[in-house]
């Protein structure tokens, strides 16, 4: 385990590799799964805020199961709030592209300019998830393991990617670049 700052990084995030190969699994963590995507408190106002400039993207199931549930859910699993899903257990801001990997809708809004937002910090750490602890002041980073990922893990291990390594922009973007390098340097040294 690693600490950095008030963030406990586990090993596996740190030894383990894993690259996403999305010509192999197609993006299936975004319709695999008993639950959305989970969403951080400070997002709801700012999913609410866009989510007309976004909902032109979405397919129309997405846009009814949005109707329907909200732009978010409450989750029965963790307290939080979580994106919706359609009725085949798919998010409901799924999209997708010609070769049928999936997209995210807001993500394809952050691309094409029309928000600021480039999607939930939870998909963009995938396979990176985050316990909070608030009662201690901590949140801790765990690798999440998924058969659906098995591509990913072949390919970061050709590759020599490690988990961490691969969330790095998402990392940055949640910690901020310094934390993401004291965590390379303690990495590099070995102290754990």
């Amino acid at each position: 385990m690693y600490l950095i700052g008030s963030v406990l990084v586990s090993t596996d995030v740190v030894e383990e590799q894993f690259a996403c190969n999305l010509s192999a699994c197609k993006g299936a963590c975004c319709w695999e799964g008993d639950f959305g995507a989970p969403l951080e408190a400070e997002e709801l106002p700012i999913l609410d805020d866009i989510y007309p400039r976004i909902a032109p993207l979405l397919s129309p199931e997405g846009r009814a199961a949005i109707a329907a549930q909200g732009r978010y859910t409450k989750s029965p699993e963790t307290g939080g709030h979580d994106t919706p899903l359609l009725a085949n257990g798919a998010c409901a801001y799924l999209t997708k592209n010609a070769l049928g990997i999936a997209q995210c809708g807001i993500e394809q809004a952050h691309q094409a300019g029309l928000t600021d937002w480039k999607k939930p910090i939870s998909c963009h750490l995938y396979p990176i998830r985050v316990k909070s602890r608030p009662e201690v002041r901590f949140e801790a980073l765990n690798y999440d393991r998924w058969d659906i990922c098995s591509a990913a893990c072949t390919r970061g291990a050709q590759e020599k990617i490690r988990v961490f390594e691969f969330a790095r922009p998402a990392l940055e973007r949640k910690y901020g670049t310094a934390w993401y390098e004291e965590l390379e340097a303690a990495v590099a040294q070995g102290t754990e």
